[in-house]
């Protein structure tokens, strides 16, 4: 009988939390649509409610984490013109951070990287207009238009005291995932650098490799991701997977059973166990993260630049009723440690920062490229 009445009082209690949570939730309702009503009778502009209702909608989203976000039916049909590889714009990849556009990487040989925006600027202006406050979806929108045309960009940079202004012409973008070469002054070290993981980033790689295995005489590998946004997850898997021989390469983990999986690598390693160094920076993402997190934790590579962006999840795109659409994280990435991505990155094994103002990736001025070229020479 005693048994029974604790579990009444358990059960009594857990009706009552639930209860109680759902009064909450239908007092936080009211309380939403009083203060609508009151911006409607006090405020001192007229507000067009329907926009209002937007930034709510997406204030909700983007209070989860900075990748979730909602799309209008006018922005969600624009950003279904995004393809596969070839889009018009910038050349930036960008994030959310604390309410600001953050660049998480520019695009090599696009407008942008040669303008000089670097990965780690903040956005503040788009034109004329102040980005604080906008949607990342929204700052998307604006950076984008007619090919040939000019926009400005003012920019916040870390131990720059003044913003930066950038004049950038719009052009349409093609995305050459992969560009190989021989390095070191015998030319006996294979460079690979991948830009994104698209589609075909996988073969390109393969093919590279295959090449440079050709010439027998190859010591070893440097894999360039430095402002490497990521991509698609299979083409991450895939790439990782020709440098293990065996072993996890990432897992996700969702609320869903359908979004918690574990990928492993299949026996065969393309290079056949030759030394791997990989780079990354601020600038390295998603992807990127994985491919190099994967070979650290298995200690088949040495990791060497900076900290990478930390972009560890997973998004979906779903349709809504009204004809638009939100972005909303519906997964984790997690290195085979075990570790999680997200806010944290990847710690390189050798930090080395890049160093001057005439810096450029892949150039006789790229001190990490010349620092990764040496370690195969010591």
């Amino acid at each position: 009988m005693k048994k029974f009445l604790i579990l009444l009082v358990f059960f009594f209690n857990l009706s009552s939390t639930l209860v109680n949570s759902k009064n909450n939730l239908y007092e936080k309702i009211d309380l939403f649509g009083e203060v609508l009503e009151n911006i409607k009778k006090e405020y001192v502009d007229d507000v067009n409610q329907a926009e209002m209702m937007d930034s709510a909608i997406n204030g909700v989203l983007q209070s989860l984490d900075p990748y979730s976000a909602y799309m209008s039916p006018e922005l969600f049909k624009e950003m279904q013109t995004d393809t596969k590889g070839e889009f018009g714009g910038l050349g930036i990849e960008i994030g959310m951070e604390a309410g600001v556009v953050k660049v998480i990487s520019p695009i090599d040989d696009t407008p942008a990287a040669k303008a000089g925006i670097k990965a780690g600027d903040y956005i503040v202006k788009i034109g004329n207009k102040q980005v604080q406050g906008k949607s990342l979806l929204e700052a998307v929108k604006l950076m984008r238009g007619p090919v040939g045309t000019s926009i400005e960009l003012t920019i916040r940079r870390k131990n720059v005291k003044k913003p930066l202004e950038f004049k950038i012409i719009r052009k349409i973008i093609e995305v050459q995932s992969v560009s190989a070469k021989l390095l070191g002054k015998d030319k006996n070290l294979g460079y690979i650098r991948l830009k994104s993981f698209n589609e075909n980033s996988d073969k390109q790689v393969l093919k590279s490799v295959k090449e440079f295995e050709k010439k027998t005489k190859i010591k070893g590998y440097v894999f360039d991701l430095r402002n490497n946004p990521g991509g698609l997850l299979t083409q991450a898997i895939n790439i990782t997977d020709f440098f293990l021989e065996d072993g996890e390469i990432v897992s996700t983990k969702g609320r869903k059973i359908s979004e918690t999986r574990k990928f492993f690598a299949r026996k065969g390693d393309a290079i056949k166990g030759k030394p791997i160094v990989v780079m990354i920076n601020n600038g390295s993402a998603s992807a990127s993260e994985i491919f190099a997190g994967a070979l650290k934790d298995h200690k088949r590579a040495i990791i060497l630049g900076e900290n990478s962006y930390g972009k560890g999840s997973v998004q979906s795109i779903i349709p809504l009723q009204n004809g638009g659409g939100m972005r909303l994280t519906i997964s984790k990435y997690y290195l085979p440690s075990g570790k999680s991505i997200s806010e944290v990155g990847v710690t390189p094994d050798i930090f080395v920062e890049e160093e001057g103002e005439d810096f450029l990736i892949n150039s006789d001025r790229d001190n990490q490229l010349n620092y990764a070229i040496k370690l195969f020479s010591s």
